[in-house]
């Protein structure tokens, strides 16, 4: 596989909460779940230590280990709990938490696994690309986002409907239900959706986090198959320059309501045959 990816924060100032990592033959990208202001933690650790903590140490099991993804992203999660159940209270449900894709390649065979809302893109080829994204958050919150999307992003009356928002979404947090994101519970990893298709059939992937997948679900920019294009074309960098082009011109989400003016955006372009 040859891997090209980018990943931009928010704000220049603001640490990137997304996490993206490859080798030969696996990629893995992790979106962190942003903690808005007026949220309390009980962990002591950012989002960003657990984003990127988890990330890498998936990548280093992939390479390691031949066995079933959601296998390798519970230990995973098991080890990074285990670096810190001693000294942060992990038991009520405000720990860290990101989304997770894995992707690997064998001789004859790609491996998936998609846990949260980023999304994986395959292009078999046909028409339309082979789409796979964990839409239950979508779901669950959607009834939820209608006092947050009718609020000028930037005022104050918009970040506390964000705060109460996303301390509502905690409830439905990795519960029977809800949806289902790494954080604490290793348990989370058997909700995640797998797949495994043929090398010859895939031409390439793409993995995307919700800040640059934008460009196609929120802003309607672009299809699925052109924000392939994109990538091959112009790069990673070039899908989320799209995506930032379109946050400025709306900069207070009266065009498109949404949670934040920007979102940190990751894209990796996967070239499966040259």
């Amino acid at each position: 596989m040859r891997v090209a990816f980018a990943s931009q924060p928010a704000h220049p100032d603001r640490p990137n909460e997304d996490f993206i990592g490859a080798t030969a033959d696996a990629v893995v990208l992790l979106d962190g779940a942003s903690i808005p202001p007026g949220v309390t933690s009980t962990c002591s650790h950012s989002v960003r230590w657990y984003s990127h903590t988890l990330g890498s140490t998936l990548l280093a099991e992939m390479t390691q280990s031949a066995g079933p993804l959601p296998e390798l992203l519970a230990q995973g999660i098991k080890r990074v709990t285990s670096l810190h159940d001693f000294t942060c209270d992990l038991t009520h449900g405000g720990s860290p938490s990101a989304t997770v894709i894995m992707l690997r390649h064998t001789a004859d065979h790609l491996d998936w696994l998609v846990l949260g809302d980023s999304t994986l893109i395959l292009d078999t080829g046909t028409p339309e690309p082979m789409v796979i994204c964990d839409d239950r958050l979508e779901q669950v919150a959607a009834p939820h986002r209608v006092r947050l999307d009718s609020l000028p992003v930037g005022t104050p009356e918009h970040a506390e409907a964000r705060r109460e928002y996303v301390e509502t979404l905690g409830q439905y947090r990795n519960r029977d239900g809800g949806f289902w994101v790494a954080s604490t519970d290793p348990l989370a990893a058997d909700q995640a959706l797998t797949g495994t298709i043929p090398t010859g059939q895939v031409h390439a992937a793409a993995l995307v986090t919700d800040g640059a997948t934008d460009a196609v679900s929120r802003y309607r920019l672009i299809t699925w198959r052109q924000l392939l294009n994109v990538l091959t074309q112009d790069g990673p960098t070039g899908l989320i320059g799209r995506v930032r082009e379109a946050e400025r011109s709306d900069p207070h989400g009266e065009r498109w309501p949404r949670s934040k003016t920007h979102d940190d955006a990751t894209a990796a372009n996967v070239m499966v045959h040259e």
